[in-house]
Parts: C-alpha cells; structure tokens; sequence
C-alpha cells in the first residue's frame, strides 16, 4: 500500500435502502496528496466525505485509513479513532470559546497543546485574534480558524466540503494562496469538495468528477 492514506474500494450509499446517493466509488488518495471531488449538486459529495469521517456507514464496499479498514457492512470505527478532520461550509466555530480556544478544543491530552496553538495562530496570521469571539472577526477569519482548529490534533487526512462559497472572489484568491503554502509546508493530505472548478485547480494535484447515479 505505501504511502496510502486512504483506499475506497467500491463504496457505495443509500439514505433508505432504495434511494443510492453513492454507487460504486473506489480510489486511492496518497501522503501530502490533494485532491477534489467535484460534481453537480446531489451527486454525493458532501456524503462521501461524511462515510469517510465515519459520520454515516456505507451501503456497501469499504474505507481504509493508513492500512486499518474504518468501514464496511460490518463495523464502524467512532469518527474520534478515524485521525481525519473535516471542514464544513457554516465553519460550526463554538460561540462561547475565543479563537484560542476553538483551536485548542480537539487537541488530545498527551500533545503539547500551547505549542501546537501558538504555531497554528501563527501560521493562519490570526495571533491578534487569539482572545476574540467568533461573533467579533470576519467570515475569513472566522474560516482560517476553522480549518486551524482542523489541524490541531495533527489529522493525516483534511476534508474540506465547500469551505468558501461564502466567501467573496477576492478574499477567496488570498485564502488559496496561504492555505497552499500552509498544506506544502505541514504536507497535509486533503480532500476538497467544491462546484468550483477553478478552486480545484488551485488546491488540489487531481480532480474527480462525481456524476447523479
């Protein structure tokens, strides 16, 4: 398997046992490799992600993170065990916890929790925000500090579904531009999910198109 982070391996998922939202998905995702999944809406995107964060069991076929299977017919490892983190569109920033610690509230005991805040506040350009309120930054900070929180607890694989569309154009380009950096640097693997195809482009190596079954 080598450097495999993830293998899909003819996955496939139904809401109601009739309805297939996902048929037969197989592919292969590497260390440090970023790909997208694209496809119109009601192509199961956004759900693809969710099987992979354990979040729903697959109708059929498996997922394998870093050699150990996560999901078949029969088992389901809790979302906790699965070493993934996954972004989602409305950023789901906790109201009550200051930047800080948002980022801090994944993070396992036994890491160095100050060291890991501290560079990832430094490394998203949000050290000023540190003591803000999610309610008192912008929907681009707001959105950096979501994808740090991500990080934290060190995933091998980052999901990202549709992180941006709320963002405007301009705010966008900026984003890309750090966020590449910051992947290159850390050797993130990521899985993005965008109608985007320029965005795609811009953040991934591959790009797999997901057509309504």
């Amino acid at each position: 398997m080598g450097d495999s982070i993830l293998e899909l391996k003819n996955l496939s998922h139904s809401y109601d046992g009739s309805e297939i939202s996902l048929k037969n998905i197989s592919l292969t995702v590497n260390k440090a490799e970023k790909v997208s999944i694209l496809g119109p809406s009601g192509s199961g995107k956004s759900t693809l992600l969710r099987l992979i964060a354990g979040l729903e069991k697959p109708y059929s076929g498996t997922i394998t993170i870093q050699g150990k299977v996560v999901s078949d017919q029969d088992h389901l490892v809790a979302p906790e065990k699965r070493n993934v983190g996954l972004v989602v569109q409305n950023k789901a920033l906790f109201p009550h916890l200051t930047v800080e610690k948002n980022i801090g509230f994944g993070i396992r005991k036994n890491q160095e929790k100050t060291k890991i805040i501290s560079d990832l506040l430094s490394l998203f350009k949000i050290e000023h925000l540190s003591n803000k309120y999610p309610h008192e930054i912008s929907g681009g900070e707001q959105q950096r500090t979501a994808i740090a929180r991500s990080m934290a607890p060190g995933p091998e694989l980052l999901m990202l579904d549709e992180p941006f569309s709320a963002l405007d154009r301009e705010l966008k380009e900026e984003l890309y531009a750090e966020l590449n950096q910051i992947f290159k640097e850390r050797q993130q693997t990521i899985m993005l999910v965008t109608h985007d195809l320029d965005e795609a482009k811009v953040l991934s190596d591959k790009q797999i198109n997901l057509e309504n079954s």
